[in-house]
């Protein structure tokens, strides 16, 4: 009898409440060819709610569309602005890519700090010489060296290659923006664009409706003069890993001081070496396969096959492992290593986020950033760990054959320090074990529980507490006082 079992969920699906399952989209999503319907059930009523993820209730890309001017010849001058409110997940290489469709038939005569990837037919407005006449256009983000061939410097936020930072790590770097001018309009008219598609890059976010907002308000001559938008639209988008990724891309490993078990990530975490392998390098096979969409688009994806790994049971391009260091009286040590195990792929800007109940209490990493996020309804702490800049804010490739983060190559560690909570703190149950781990915003594969390391045979701790030294103070006195009595 076959036997699934789910470990960890992810914290946060967004599906829409109206989409709808064919039999054989159902063997797709679960990813099993003979999945029960009730196994599927269960699992699929988590990508029926709204999206919301506990860890980042607030977390989403705006995108604004601030008209600025209506010229007397028709159309409007628009600057559109992303907005990344995601604490943790950040934009990276090559960059974000933004589509919509138009309303009614307008063209782009002019832009700056982006390009539209393709011009169109514009045979029918060839006296204006506009920049696009596609009905969809598709929008990116303009590399710092073509900034200056267009005048793009002259718009904030403009030209760093679609890269946005996560707000938690760097609010001035979260956002970017791009000026339009809109034509083949009547004078002061302008429509809500349609259908807008975000690429950040590749699949996994859907975008709301483009709907008007409180208009926008700029500051000018140096913040003493408020100059308002003459129309505001928005539109949030909201990322889904379910819709994003045919696998997880990371998962974490386990050891303590206290036992010389080392849990290894599950085997298949991130699916199963082709085996047609070399034995160096491998090319994994997902176990579970979305539709084509998924691998390509006309947006693009990152333009990096992921599948290039070296080979290793678990078949991940990164793997976290968290090493239980140290146990002192007042405090306790882990070491945090992130390895790269993909050969064509470097992870620029990573960062990775713990849940953990001792992040309640002061804490130290030495050789990375760190701060702690808000949550809603999580019990646990949640930290947020990201590189130093021009130390190990960039996490190389693997070498082949060289084992994921040999040498320190493809690797990156730290040694975090934790004070204790002198009522909580214990190393029984795996309780100084990660509860959920990220990294770059996916969720990575944990070990089953089962396969954590425990304490020795005959291994306990007693409390450090005051309220818990007194306890067992009080059972000596009493197992003294019971021996004397039998002495006697």
């Amino acid at each position: 009898e076959e036997r699934i079992v789910f470990s960890f969920p992810p914290s946060f699906l967004c599906f829409p409440k109206s989409s709808s399952f064919s039999p054989e989209e159902y063997e797709t999503v679960a990813g099993f060819s003979n999945v029960s319907m009730h196994t599927f059930m269960t699992k699929s009523l988590l990508f029926l709610a709204d999206c919301f993820d506990p860890l980042d209730p607030n977390g989403n890309i705006t995108v604004t569309f601030d008209v600025l001017d209506y010229p007397e010849n028709g159309g409007y001058v628009a600057r559109v602005t992303i907005r990344n409110f995601y604490q943790y997940r950040h934009v990276e290489k090559p960059g974000w890519q933004i589509g919509w469709g138009w309303a009614k038939g307008e063209i782009i005569l002019k832009m700056s700090g982006a390009y539209a990837t393709d011009s169109g037919d514009c045979k029918n407005f060839a006296s204006l010489k506009p920049h696009c006449c596609k009905q969809n256009p598709i929008m990116a983000d303009l590399w710092p060296a073509a900034a200056s061939d267009d005048g793009g410097r002259t718009v904030e936020g403009c030209c760093r290659g679609g890269v946005m930072s996560a707000w938690a790590i760097d609010p001035s770097l979260s956002f970017s923006a791009f000026e339009m001018t809109v034509g083949n309009l009547p004078a002061n008219t302008s429509y809500p664009p349609a259908n807008l598609t975000l690429f950040a890059p590749g699949l996994g976010y859907t975008c709301g409706p483009v709907q008007d907002s409180e208009s926008t308000v700029f500051l000018d001559y140096g913040g003493r003069r408020k100059i308002r938008a003459f129309r505001t639209m928005k539109s949030v988008c909201t990322y889904s890993s379910f819709l994003a990724n045919r696998a997880p891309v990371c998962c974490v490993s386990l050891s303590t001081f206290y036992s010389p078990q080392i849990t290894d990530c599950p085997k298949c975490s991130c699916g199963c070496r082709d085996s047609a392998s070399d034995g160096v390098s491998c090319s994994r096979t997902p176990f579970c396969t979305f539709t084509s969409q998924s691998s390509s688009s006309s947006l693009g994806g990152n333009g990096v096959d992921d599948n290039k790994l070296q080979c290793t049971d678990h078949m991940c391009p990164v793997r976290i492992h968290w090493h239980v260091k140290n146990n002192y009286m007042r405090f306790w040590r882990v070491k945090l290593t992130i390895s790269n195990y993909n050969l064509r792929k470097n992870y620029s800007d990573w960062n990775l986020v713990v849940q953990h109940p001792g992040f309640s209490k002061k804490s130290i990493a030495y050789s990375f950033n760190a701060t702690t996020l808000p949550t809603v309804g999580i019990a646990d702490e949640v930290a947020l760990f990201w590189g130093l800049p021009y130390y190990n804010s960039e996490l190389t490739e693997a070498a082949a054959g060289g084992g994921g983060g040999g040498g320190g190559f493809g690797s990156v560690t730290t040694d975090i320090i934790l004070e204790k909570d002198l009522d909580e703190f214990t190393l029984m149950n795996g309780w100084a074990l990660p509860r959920r781990v990220y990294f770059g915003g996916e969720e990575c594969q944990m070990p089953f529980p089962d396969a954590f390391p425990m304490l020795p045979n005959g291994g306990f701790r007693i409390r450090s507490s005051p309220r818990h030294r007194r306890r067992y103070l009080f059972f000596l006195i009493f197992l003294v006082v019971i021996w004397l009595e039998l002495r006697l």
